[in-house]
């Protein structure tokens, strides 16, 4: 059994065949599915797909760096809004950070907004779950003044050295998103986990639909194929698929209060 802590499950790519995703998931061994917000617009398909599933799939609730609006304040005041409202359904701020892989023109405003969106974290006492694209100094800058207040939390989709990983992991209360990357043949990320990183602070995620995992790579990714992440974490680790997925499930478990 396994919780895939990264998923766009309400993403269009599976408007087609949504219930046969969610059965070939439950078929695999999916506990929980935890779907991540983007924008404005994703905001009514995440919470409608969770209402449809409420056994398998979680809520977070953020907004994406690449995804700000002209103005993001507004949808930001809204969204505060939603998380504080009593016994709200949502397990987690995210999907927020920084991206400046494509464009670094709007990097202060990116700053302010993940500032905002962190600040939620605390108030609200939920995990972070973290996009960092290009962008590890000024990750650090945000967060490093609020080391010891956040919760905790996800660094998403981890592909960086073992220096990063250090650093990152120096923030008690975080883990590292293990996804499809983890089994591309040119991939660092192994020997990272290897000589760096404690089973302890990983999670499984899928990033679906995009991240697909060997042999599968190039095409739609989806919970399902968590296993073939198992398989190479149990090579990296020299241990059990079953340890893998029983101590990623633990951390994810602890993490979100599942």
């Amino acid at each position: 059994m396994f919780i895939d802590t990264h998923c766009h499950l309400y993403d269009e790519a599976f408007d087609e065949d949504r219930h046969e995703v969610v059965e070939r998931a439950r078929n695999a061994g999916a506990q929980w599915l935890l779907l991540p917000n983007i924008d404005a617009n994703s905001l009514g398909p995440l919470v409608s797909t969770c209402d449809e599933w409420p056994d398998l799939c979680k809520p977070m609730l953020g907004l994406h760096p690449t995804e700000l609006p002209p103005d993001p304040q507004p949808l930001l005041d809204r969204m505060e809004q939603l998380l504080a409202v009593p016994h709200s359904p949502f397990v987690a701020v995210g999907e927020v950070g920084i991206d400046l892989y494509w464009d670094t023109s709007r990097r202060e405003e990116q700053m302010e907004v993940f500032r905002r969106q962190a600040a939620w974290s605390i108030r609200f006492q939920l995990p972070l779950v973290i996009h960092s694209r290009s962008a590890h100094a000024e990750l650090l800058e945000v967060l490093t003044p609020l080391k010891g207040q956040l919760p905790g939390g996800i660094f998403h989709c981890f592909g960086g050295s073992a220096r990063e990983a250090e650093e990152l992991l120096a923030f008690d209360g975080f883990l590292l998103g293990i996804g499809g990357v983890v089994t591309f043949k040119k991939s660092t990320l192994p020997a990272v986990l290897e000589t760096t990183v404690p089973l302890e602070r990983i999670v499984l995620e899928t990033d679906a639909p995009y991240l697909a995992p060997t042999p599968h790579r190039g095409k739609r990714n989806e919970p399902a194929y968590i296993p073939l992440i198992v398989e190479r974490l149990a090579e990296i680790y020299q241990t059990t698929t079953e340890h893998i997925e029983a101590v990623t499930s633990q951390n994810a478990r602890r993490l979100f209060a599942l």
